[in-house]
């Protein structure tokens, strides 16, 4: 069976209407695919985006993108969208780019993003997304361990990328500006290349994908993910997500990272579905749900960060009818704020997890929906074998005992899962032991098979004998009226080993303070476990953040060890056995 028909068999199960006929349509579909032997070279842009898209549905909608700040717009159908791509790889296929070549991406959410990333795939280069924000430091390092072939990157960024090209010594072959710079060429000069062009002769497992990740522990790794890991692998994205063809998809979400190319690239296009870009220089929550009524989207996927600010809003203000699917992914969603939307839009948002080195692989797909147990994020896709271990490897099939999340590779290799770190062996085989892949996250599963997201391995908190995860506190907390956001981490204690401390960003309308301290133990006094209420709380101002979102919870930790060598206390940090109010109470 040719991959083609995997795609059409993925679209045509995405429109069973009868959600218990589509979960055992998507068993099927996912057992006969994790037993089919793949060819040995697939292009996807040129087999499945132009053979069978463009061919198909060549006048329908690819790509609907904004510009929040300015209402610009601007649309392009699959064969519009096709065309650019080609001209894109036409115009560099002359500067002497080739297949297996690097193509670093540093463009923000622009047509031109999907445009590039169509024309790496075809041409069989090695595409780097890059995200925007990052510092000449941090391109520099990249380019000195991954070098660049073609750059595309937006004018504000060009002055950067050329100071980190001088420090790492390097020359590309083509350096493309949106806009203008001395010694770039314009990207307007491609318009001029034909719109058609010859697909690169691409073996399934050809790395075609570099993706940095965003250094939750240690220094960047590079995940190398290939013709087929990314692009077949997504089809378990969109399953998860249920996207239909002609649907109009949303993903709140920046190039430069995985969860770009999973949700505003390759879920949609994979599906026939419409996907959606929309620029801003900064978050404005209601002009954000305004203009996804505007263009009636059907799945609208955001991260965490983005729900907590959205269900602040008054709801009750948009036409949200077109909605059918609302998705979460980066960390598990706080079951409060997935319960808020459900109320103001009649729609749950359903909670998906992956990685950067996988698709997604656990979540709540449509036919969860009614069914989640709010917190949990759903149970693992039928496209990997995934299972929890003990420290020691040893499979855990007891409910509720936390573990690490695997990928058991023994029975079959996952599609989606990535190749190897990009010339680090070391880090490969720490990651692949014996038959599994380890995630490095964790998580338990109760008696009927509802999965929970305990933590990252490295930020689960060991306080005496107890482990800690950080989401069930910082959920405990977000539920009082006084916080916005909340990330519990460990800190060093000669006791106990670690204390649970909060670190607390509040509402508007609330001020840091002895009395609010008080209320925020008290409050999880009641909700928590004696071993799991906080022990510290400290109220500031932001949080370290990830570009995706993700809360960089390594650097409070690392705050957290230098304060405790220098004994050092943060204004506003308030200490449980500070407060005798208490002493009756859970210690």
């Amino acid at each position: 069976m040719s991959l083609e028909n995997f795609y059409r068999d993925a679209m045509a199960l995405n429109t069973i209407a009868d959600m218990e006929k589509r979960k055992e349509a998507a068993k099927a579909f996912f057992e006969k695919l994790n037993q089919t032997t793949l060819p040995e070279k697939f292009n996807w842009a040129a087999e499945i985006f132009e053979g069978v898209h463009v061919k198909e549905r060549g006048d329908q909608l690819a790509l609907i993108w904004t510009d929040l700040d300015t209402d610009a717009e601007r649309q392009f159908t699959y064969r519009e969208l096709a065309e650019n791509g080609n001209k894109f790889l036409n115009f560099i296929r002359k500067k002497g780019v080739a297949k297996g070549n690097n193509l670093y991406m540093l463009t923000p959410i622009v047509p031109e993003t999907w445009f590039a990333s169509f024309a790496g795939i075809k041409g069989g280069l090695v595409s780097v997304p890059t995200a925007t924000t990052m510092t000449e430091r941090e391109i520099q390092f990249r380019f000195e361990s991954y070098k660049p072939d073609v750059i595309v990157a937006f004018e504000g960024l060009t002055q950067l990328v050329d100071d980190a090209l001088v420090k790492a010594n390097c020359t590309p072959k083509a350096k493309i500006v949106l806009g203008k710079k001395d010694g770039w060429v314009s990207y307007e000069e491609i318009s001029a290349e034909s719109g058609t062009a010859d697909a690169a002769d691409v073996g399934k497992d050809d790395v075609l994908f570099c993706f940095f990740t965003s250094g939750t522990t240690g220094l960047p790794k590079r995940v190398g993910h290939s013709a087929t890991s990314y692009p077949v692998g997504h089809l378990s994205t969109a399953v998860i997500q249920g996207l239909e063809p002609g649907g109009i998809h949303h993903n709140l979400s920046a190039p430069g990272w995985a969860k770009w190319a999973w949700s505003s690239f390759f879920a949609p296009l994979n599906i026939g579905a419409t996907a959606t870009g929309f620029a801003f220089t900064a978050l404005d929550p209601e002009k954000y749900v305004a203009t996804i009524a505007k263009y009636k989207v059907n799945s609208f996927c955001a991260p965490p960060t983005a729900w907590r600010a959205f269900v602040r809003l008054d709801l009750s203000k948009y036409d949200f009818s077109a909605i059918k699917y609302s998705l979460s992914a980066g960390e598990p969603l706080n079951p409060e704020v997935i319960d808020r939307w459900s109320k103001a839009t009649g729609t749950e948002i359903r909670d998906f997890y992956g990685q950067t080195e996988s698709t997604a692989m656990i979540g709540n797909p449509p036919w969860m929906e009614g069914k989640m147990r709010f917190g949990s994020f759903g149970y693992p896709s039928d496209m990997y074998d995934v299972i929890l271990t003990d420290d020691e490897g040893n499979e855990i099939t007891t409910p509720d005992e936390p573990g690490h999340i695997v990928i058991r590779l023994s029975r079959w290799r996952a599609l989606g899962l990535f190749q190897e770190y990009i010339d680090d062996p070391e880090k490969t085989h720490g990651a692949f032991k014996g038959s599994m892949y380890f995630t490095g996250d964790k998580a338990s599963f109760d008696k009927d098979g509802y999965w929970w997201f305990v933590g990252r391995s490295d930020d689960v908190i060991k306080s005496s004998d107890y482990r800690v995860g950080p989401f069930e506190v910082e959920s405990a907390l977000i539920e009082h009226p006084s916080v916005m956001e909340a990330a519990v981490v460990g800190t060093p204690d000669p006791t106990r080993y670690q204390l649970v401390k909060a670190y607390v960003i509040l509402n508007k309308g609330y001020q840091p303070s002895r009395d609010l301290a008080l209320e925020l133990f008290q409050h999880t006094i009641k909700v928590l476990a004696k071993f799991k209420i906080p022990r510290i709380i400290e109220f500031v101002e932001e949080l370290p953040k990830t570009i995706s979102g993700k809360i960089r919870r390594v650097e409070l930790r690392e705050d957290e060890e230098r304060k405790k060598k220098g004994e050092s206390v943060s204004p506003n940090e308030y200490f449980y056995h500070q407060f005798p109010e208490l002493s009756s109470k859970k210690k």
